[in-house]
């Protein structure tokens, strides 16, 4: 029999958190494990031995907000992933989750095919991708994702790979920063910026995060 996968819910809304496990009961192959109110309760869970493959982490919380909580598991858990949960829909909430290190974020009015398509990914991909595409129920396989991922890469030079993974960095640098990171003039960077956005129909350094993370262009080597 296969072993169901252990999940945390992180969140201060208690029937929230109670409609989720219901959910993902309803889901199959998934075991609630962790029900936490907000990150230092889930820290604690930790410290008394739970093991968790995905928190699902609401990203407004007293106490411990879901930015810190994800941080923390990203350091001190990296065999955990992070899906993040919001009413927030901006690509500023957004990027500032991904750079927390969350793996994967959906809406809380989310329905419960994406929601499944989100969890199902996360434990077993690693990442939640192609969004858009889930949406418009179009099937995403990971032999897709990657066959796209390798198209966008094909498009980037290696010195705007190299711009993307600066700027995008947890420290928030700004382009003055990256520049000198680089060793380039700030003219030199306004320029990358301007090409990638151009050729990506990007408009923001948040939209850029966002880029960054669904297509792995952060990951080592990638």
């Amino acid at each position: 029999m296969t072993p169901r996968i252990p999940i945390a819910l992180v969140d201060d809304h208690t029937l929230f958190r109670n409609a989720l496990t219901d959910l993902i009961a309803l889901i199959g192959g998934y075991d609630v494990v962790v029900q936490a109110e907000n990150g230092q309760e889930y820290v604690q869970a930790a410290a008394n031995g739970a093991r968790v493959a995905v928190a699902i982490v609401d990203l407004h919380m007293p106490v411990m907000d879901g930015y810190a909580t994800i941080a923390w598991i990203r350091e001190h858990q990296p065999q955990t992933r992070a899906l993040a949960l919001t009413f927030d829909k901006d690509d500023a909430t957004l990027a500032k989750a991904l750079r927390a290190g969350a793996c994967g974020f959906l809406p809380k009015n989310v329905g419960r095919g994406l929601f499944s398509e989100a969890l199902q990914q996360v434990a077993t991909l690693g990442h939640y991708i192609n969004e858009d595409l889930v949406e418009r129920g179009m099937p995403v396989t990971p032999s897709a994702h990657e066959a796209a991922r390798l198209r966008v890469v094909a498009n980037l030079s290696p010195r705007e790979i190299e711009f993307i993974r600066a700027v995008c960095h947890e420290s928030e640098p700004t382009y003055e920063q990256v520049a000198k990171q680089m060793g380039v003039a700030q003219n030199t960077v306004n320029g990358y910026r301007e090409n990638i956005f151009h050729k990506f129909e990007i408009k923001s350094k948040a939209g850029l995060v966002i880029f960054a993370y669904k297509w792995g262009l952060l990951a080592k080597g990638g």
